[in-house]
């Protein structure tokens, strides 16, 4: 079983996607269930309805998963194996307040050392913490011996807040044992993190091995900060989701080829051959990359996506991909063909002689003879005919050939001209 565990505070950034898609690809691979665990616990900081966009994001992406999950209702469990902890003397009730806690920070700072709990409360006896009234927290001892994971060093930290609800680390051991989580594939920026959760499982006598595989972060190309782009923002800028999901699986990996589907990924994907440097995040290759997908998208789903139902429009959408390489910026070049247009600067009654003129026009399958048809009732001809004809037929006097645009917008002729 593997897990993605989004946190319901913040956008889905594309560290978490890239994150998302790996947890996904190797399941496929190891033949393994994925669940979501939404990370809700930090109850004051979740943002509403944040949870369902991240689950709504993950469908976009066609990243299938068995079950969604919410570590608050593991609360109960949570607090079960803590008790069972302290019964055990493997964890204790804490009493200090946070005014002392930043006062022994303060002194390790000015030591130049890591703020370790001094482990006062861990001395007290049973007589005493049954006959104290204030509130506390509970705090795991220390392990005897390293982690072998790592050599970071695991203190006595706390693992249930005075209100008695997890802390991260905590909350994150004990689902990952009751979920049987056998692979964690998560940023490298919880690194830090994993000891202590290996800490808290060995203390409960959990013996299954968990396999870690950290990933390490996105960052900008130019200012090389950690980077907080959002998947939002990138679908409302116009990149199919496809075309993303191929960039973050290619960006610091090493692929038999560059353009490619999550789906083809599963065949040859080897996570341990992604570097162990900061990926690299470069909007223009995503660019060109989604530009790419979208040559080969089916020209029918362009046209819903554009918000028509017609493939000859999805065709018209692809023939400005020369200047386009996004949706929204293929939306912006299709619009002006259906908007209503103002007579064209230096052109104005030409313009409306032959809008007047389209108007009663027949239909035409060929634009040569539509062009000869208007010249004949108009008497325009050259630039006095063409650059207003070709203004009123696409909102634009420059671009693409028109002898291609308008075989695709010949049945939308009445609808343009109007």
């Amino acid at each position: 079983m593997l897990r993605f565990a989004p946190s319901p505070t913040e956008d889905m950034n594309i560290s978490n996607l890239r994150v998302a898609i790996f947890n996904y690809i190797v399941s496929k691979q190891l033949n393994e269930d994925l669940i979501i665990r939404i990370e809700d616990i930090d109850v004051e900081q979740n943002i509403e309805g944040k949870d369902k966009e991240i689950i709504e994001i993950l469908n976009l992406f066609s990243i299938e998963y068995k079950s969604v999950a919410y570590q608050s209702d593991s609360l109960k469990y949570h607090q079960k194996m803590a008790l069972q902890l302290m019964t055990q003397k493997k964890a204790y009730a804490c009493f200090c307040s946070d005014s002392k806690l930043d006062e022994l920070r303060e002194e390790s700072i000015k030591d130049g050392k890591p703020f370790r709990y001094d482990g006062f409360c861990e001395t007290l006896s049973d007589d005493t913490v049954l006959n104290t009234n204030a509130p506390f927290t509970v705090r795991i001892k220390e392990p005897e011996k390293n982690i072998k994971f790592t050599d970071f060093d695991v203190d006595s930290f706390i693992i249930l807040k005075q209100d008695k609800t997890p802390t991260y680390n905590y909350a994150c051991a004990i689902d990952d044992m009751i979920m049987d989580i056998s692979t964690v594939i998560r940023c490298e920026n919880h690194l830090f993190d994993t000891p202590k959760q290996i800490h808290i499982r060995n203390s409960l006598g959990y013996t299954k091995e968990i396999k870690y595989i950290h990933l390490p972060v996105i960052v900008n190309a130019i200012s090389e900060k950690d980077n907080v782009i959002s998947v939002k923002y990138l679908i409302e800028e116009g990149f199919l989701p496809s075309a993303i999901a191929n960039y973050l699986v290619l960006i610091g990996n090493e692929t038999p080829t560059e353009i490619f589907s999550l789906e083809e990924a599963i065949s040859w994907f080897k996570i341990e051959n992604i570097s162990k440097d900061s990926a690299k995040f470069d909007i223009d290759k995503l660019r060109f990359i989604n530009r790419k997908h979208l040559e080969t998208i089916d020209n029918l789903r362009l046209s819903k996506i554009l918000g028509f139902a017609d493939t000859d429009i999805g065709k018209l959408g692809k023939i400005f991909l020369e200047e386009a390489s996004t949706i929204k910026e293929i939306k912006e070049k299709v619009a002006p063909i259906f908007t209503p247009k103002t007579l064209l600067p230096g052109f104005e009654e030409e313009s409306l002689k032959l809008k007047e003129c389209l108007k009663e026009a027949p239909f035409f399958d060929d634009f040569e003879e539509l062009k000869k048809y208007v010249s004949e009732k108009t008497n325009l001809k050259d630039k006095n005919l063409f650059k207003p004809l070709r203004y009123i037929l696409t909102g634009d006097d420059n671009g693409p050939n028109i002898l291609d645009i308008y075989p695709l917008i010949k049945n939308y002729l009445g609808e343009i001209v109007k």
